[in-house]
């Protein structure tokens, strides 16, 4: 006889319906109310990956999300642990990163009253205008409809972080086995095929066959999708040169001979057709207007979400709908034939190709004592041609801008970098979320400063042991590391200690340190890393003089008269 009696938890319940779902990671930080949860399902199969701050927990979950196209998971606990957790989320959010952070939370009726409760506070409320969704279950017999809410939620449509409630009350509380097993449910299609109308179809063909400078322009979306196939096809079929975004350099190869990415300001100014595949006229664009842009420009825009049209620039023909679904619809319509011939726009642009990368080597190969951000990232990009198949994240501001520039990228989604909001502190996070997720080696080149947000999280990465390389371009300095206050003893506000040995830190917790004061010192412990796939971290000491303020965005600071 069936025994109906038996009984289970909130926490049980949680991990049943995150393993029904295909969920095999969690990213978190444990404590009140939450250890348990994460102990349930260590040992239920799904891999728990403890961090040392909730933060970087969330990033490396975001990338996961990013990488899969399923949400990545994060767990934090309360209050405080909850908003470390929400930076990550919102960021998550504005670069449409499918991610669902799930947190315990205090008691209803205590936080309601404000009775001052541990760790009391509003979480499900404080989420929302930073996320696409937010959640709260208040009964376990909920968790289920709940976790497939969050799903449906972070993946569908324009992606993004979804926040999930779970009060302490929830996850103690008792439910029959059965009962649980019948609110516990697998999601079904959350993120459906969404097809372009056939007019707005025939509208982009049109638009493009009177083109006779167009430009693809591949932002994250494209890489997200999923569809490098049908875009390679899509840009081959029709000879249009591409320009990628940061995180959509690898979509198409960097060496392909329509990438137009060493050609850029030439490109934007000139194009009289772009088409946007995953990208938007935002900040990083230059909003669509400015000097880098033509007024007369007109606009062909592929997105999931209707509102980002027209967002900057008018849009002579949006396509709304899902990457894949778009691109395939233009390919079935398209007639190549009715297309004019690109070749005198081509040749232009790769003779503006070839005079930047001339101009490029000169700065690669010039040799100097101490190394600068060109010849080291040369010297690095020339080792990482032997492991195209590597991650690479990237973060800083000279050291992003110019690694950008140098480093190739070979497979779509490799190159992982601050995206939309520009946030410093993604490294290591999604150092550990790459390498747990595809199981990869990782190569993460990151500023100094940059790593000082996250750096603790290497001995998370020697902790699980996971293959991942740091490279600290160290100049003692935010941007530049030669500032110097003239008024007291105190540092200038962009100083840092250029005596800082981070390769310390890594051995402090059983990795491999190099300090790399050449190139050649520089490419050994690279190779060296590359082969043995242990944690190594190189700290590369470049000049203090190196690097300007913002790195290519000092537009974007404001004018003062009151510094002299």
């Amino acid at each position: 006889m069936e025994n109906n009696s038996a009984m289970t938890d909130g926490m049980h319940i949680v991990v049943k319906a995150l393993k029904a779902n295909g969920v095999e990671n969690i990213y978190g930080v444990v404590g009140i109310p939450v250890t348990d949860l994460a102990r349930i399902a260590q040992n239920e199969g799904i891999r728990y990956i403890g961090f040392r701050h909730e933060q970087n927990a969330g990033n490396a979950a975001a990338i996961s999300g990013y990488i899969t196209k399923k949400p990545g998971i994060c767990l934090t606990v309360s209050a405080p642990g909850f908003l470390n957790g929400l930076v990550a989320l919102a960021n998550a959010t504005t670069n449409a990163f499918p991610m669902i952070q799930i947190s315990g939370s205090s008691d209803r009726s205590i936080v309601d009253l404000q009775q001052g409760d541990y760790e009391e506070l509003d979480q499900m409320n404080i989420a929302k205008p930073f996320v696409k969704a937010s959640y709260r279950v208040n009964k376990p017999e909920d968790i289920g409809i709940g976790i497939a809410r969050a799903i449906r939620a972070a993946v569908s449509g324009r992606p993004g972080g979804v926040y999930l409630d779970l009060p302490a009350s929830v996850l103690e509380a008792a439910l029959k086995e059965t009962d649980a097993d019948k609110s516990v449910f697998v999601v079904e299609d959350p993120a459906p095929d969404m097809l372009p109308s056939k007019k707005s179809v025939d509208k982009a063909l049109q638009v493009l066959s009177e083109a006779k400078k167009p430009l693809v322009i591949l932002g994250k979306g494209a890489a997200y999708s999923q569809s490098e196939n049908e875009i390679k096809k899509f840009i081959e079929m029709t000879g249009i040169p591409f320009l990628p975004m940061s995180m959509a350099k690898g979509v198409l190869p960097d060496d392909h001979v329509l990438s137009a990415a060493t050609a850029r300001s030439f490109v934007l100014e000139n194009a009289d057709v772009v088409i946007l595949l995953g990208a938007r006229l935002n900040w990083l664009l230059g909003h669509g207007k400015g000097p880098h842009w033509s007024s007369k420009t007109r606009f062909i825009q592929v997105d999931i979400e209707p509102m980002e049209i027209d967002s900057n620039r008018p849009i002579e023909a949006p396509l709304v709908g899902d990457m894949c679904s778009v691109i395939k619809e233009l390919l079935s319509s398209l007639n190549p034939l009715s297309l004019n011939e690109y070749n005198d726009w081509i040749d232009t642009i790769e003779e503006h190709k070839k005079i930047n990368a001339e101009k490029m080597a000169l700065k690669i190969e010039q040799i100097t004592e101490p190394m600068n951000y060109f010849n080291a990232l040369g010297a690095i990009n020339n080792e990482l041609e032997k492991w195209r198949d590597i991650y690479l994240v990237n973060e800083g501001a000279n050291t992003l801008d110019n690694a950008r520039n140098i480093i190739n990228m070979y497979h779509p989604r490799r190159r992982l970098d601050c995206g939309t909001w520009g946030v410093m502190g993604i490294g290591m996070g999604y150092s550990i979320g790459a390498a747990v997720t595809e199981n990869k080696q990782v190569v993460a080149i990151v500023g100094d400063s940059a790593f000082g947000f996250s750096g603790m999280e290497i001995e998370t990465i020697c902790r699980y042991k996971l293959p991942v390389t740091i490279i600290v371009f160290n100049n003692g300095g935010i941007y530049r590391g030669d500032e110097i206050n003239g008024t007291s003893s105190d540092p200038a506000p962009t100083s840092l200690l250029m005596s800082s040995q981070y390769e310390k830190l890594m051995e402090a917790f059983g990795g491999y340190g190099v300090c790399a004061k050449s190139i050649d010192e520089l490419v050994n412990a690279l190779k060296n890393s590359l082969n043995n796939k242990h944690p190594t971290l190189i700290n590369c000491l470049i000049d203090a003089s190196a690097g300007v303020e913002s790195g290519h965005l000092k537009n974007l600071n404001p004018k003062t008269n009151s510094v002299k």
